[in-house]
């Protein structure tokens, strides 16, 4: 399960690996009310990955890092929503990796600073979909997911 962390919006996405083939299984992506308060606006979030997590029954969680550039207040709202997704793995008793968006990229379209529009093409296009995942947030957490799948697959390779 990848996911890629907001305070309003929240992507997740749930593919399956098995001998080298990817499969979509669940995408979407959990809206907030932005005017409410961040304490209520955490609490839908876990209370709804915790149920996500509980239906689907993912072995592992992969979340994306905040970016910290010129917004550090955005960055600080993500880090919240971060911390949300990890803790929803924990009590799911799932492990958890954490990956930067330069990681993604470079797992996912084999080039560290690709645009968003190139990584959500390479999501389509290796998950054998017709269109990109909407909304975006979706996109994004799936791009996690992939990610994780290939870091695990360079692991193997390398201990062997």
């Amino acid at each position: 399960m990848g996911i890629d962390p907001g305070t309003i919006v929240m992507g997740f996405g749930i593919i399956e690996c098995l001998d080298n083939e990817v499969a979509l299984i669940k995408y979407g992506a959990l809206n907030t009310p932005s005017r409410s308060p961040i304490g209520e606006r955490l609490s839908f979030l876990f209370g709804n990955l915790q149920a996500i997590i509980t239906k689907y029954q993912p072995e592992v969680v992969a979340v994306e890092q905040p970016f910290i550039a010129k917004n550090v207040k955005s960055a600080f709202a993500i880090g919240r929503a971060q911390a949300i997704a990890i803790l929803a793995a924990a009590e799911g008793k799932l492990p958890c990796f954490e990956y930067t968006p330069a990681e993604i990229k470079q797992k996912v379209a084999n080039y560290g600073a690709s645009s968003k529009e190139q990584i959500q093409q390479m999501v389509m296009l290796q998950l054998g979909l017709k269109e990109i995942p909407e909304p975006s947030d979706a996109a994004d957490a799936l791009a996690v997911a992939l990610c994780h799948i290939q870091a695990m697959q360079l692991e193997k390779l390398l201990n062997r």
